[in-house]
């Protein structure tokens, strides 16, 4: 993006700018100078001349002769007026948005994309974060809710495959490969305390295309908590019912978390 292009977003005109970077250039000088410098015809210049007054962003020091606003003093005038204007917006925005406001669900599309939403969903928690991730997304999310458990968030974490253990409320789905297989895709699910949700199925081969589900809508988000908590009942009933094994000291305190987990 170039000079001219930023001060335009800014509030510029085009011939506004082209005379403001003339001006910052070579000052003080006359309107044919200014005309010739800035590339702005000579019909038009005084016009510009006078809107940039009126802005305060040039002076007249000598009769004829002008001389920009320093440029330090006008990016400070700019960011203090767009603070301003945020500010004010946000006060506006805050008044006219509905009191029961519905929380839709939105769709975002392309792998990158929601890896993203992730991390930044991640590195927001301050409380909880309940997640089933294959080992794909794995890789990507690990270190994010390795610095959360740093901090205290707790994490309950469904493994869909051969994924290291470093949470303690953590398990391995017993039937990941045959889901994966079954769905076509591998599932994806972020919980972040109980205000935000990331989930849906990236479908095999078609990574980019899958659209996954964000929302904020707490019903949403109520049933795929739940859908989280009971597959972690899923894996100590596999366990003990299918295998007849024993659930270990530490499988029955992760049991005894996740049915206080309300």
């Amino acid at each position: 993006m170039d000079t001219i292009t930023s001060l335009k977003n800014l509030g510029f005109t085009q011939y506004e700018a082209s005379c403001y970077l003339a001006l910052v250039a070579n000052h003080p000088v006359n309107g044919s100078q200014l005309s010739k410098a800035s590339g702005v015809a000579r019909s038009r210049i005084y016009d510009v001349l006078r809107n940039l007054m009126a802005k305060g962003y040039v002076i007249e020091v000598n009769t004829g002769q002008y001389a920009p606003l320093p440029s330090d003093e006008l990016i400070r005038r700019l960011k203090s007026g767009f603070e301003n204007d945020l500010t004010i917006f946000e006060q506006e925005i805050t008044k006219a948005s509905q009191k029961d406001e519905l929380d839709y669900i939105w769709t975002i599309t392309g792998y990158d994309n929601v890896m993203a939403k992730a991390e930044e969903m991640i590195n927001r928690a301050e409380q909880e974060i309940y997640v089933r991730l294959f080992p794909q997304a794995n890789i990507y999310l690990e270190k994010y809710l390795e610095d959360a458990d740093q901090r205290g968030v707790n994490i309950r974490y469904i493994c869909m495959g051969d994924i290291a253990i470093k949470f303690d409320v953590q398990v391995i789905h017993p039937d990941h490969e045959q889901l994966e297989a079954g769905m076509g895709g591998r599932s994806f699910d972020l919980i972040t305390d109980k205000k935000e949700a990331l989930v849906g199925m990236f479908q095999t081969d078609r990574e980019d295309a899958s659209a996954i589900n964000w929302t904020r809508n707490r019903w949403f988000i109520t049933a795929n908590r739940d859908s989280l908590r009971h597959d972690f009942y899923h894996c100590f009933l596999e366990k003990t019912l299918d295998r007849g094994q024993t659930l270990s000291d530490h499988e029955m305190r992760i049991y005894d978390i996740i049915k206080k987990d309300n």
